[in-house]
């Protein structure tokens, strides 16, 4: 699947109305974000065909062979559970501190070549 620039594509605003930069949307972004080890909590109400446990007995996102998550559609870059996805990724704001920083790994020549 062929990567897109994420500075391609308008500009959003975050849930206290701050504008986002183009150069951070979702839509079509690729970043890494949706490779991140997700770990459930309790409450997260996830589908259970989405989970899995890891080495320590842990439920956690379910993750393809390349390590997308099994919620992403990988034609949309979107997630297929978002109004019940887990509070980890709730917490993962487009946009902030963490995003950033992700993208920023994500978008260097040398991460691009995995």
């Amino acid at each position: 699947m062929r990567r897109k620039d994420p500075r391609s594509h308008s500009a959003s605003l975050d849930r206290r109305g701050r504008l986002i930069p183009a150069a951070i949307s979702c839509d079509q972004c690729a970043a890494c974000c949706c490779q991140l080890e997700v770990m459930l909590m309790a409450g997260d109400d996830v589908p259970r065909r989405l989970t899995t446990q890891d080495e320590w007995g842990g439920w956690v996102m379910r993750r393809l062979d390349d390590g997308w998550c099994a919620a992403l559609d990988r034609d949309t870059m979107r997630c297929t559970i978002y109004a019940q996805r887990p509070d980890n990724c709730r917490v993962f704001e487009m946009g902030d501190d963490d995003c950033r920083r992700e993208r920023q790994i994500f978008y260097t020549p040398a991460a691009t070549a995995r």
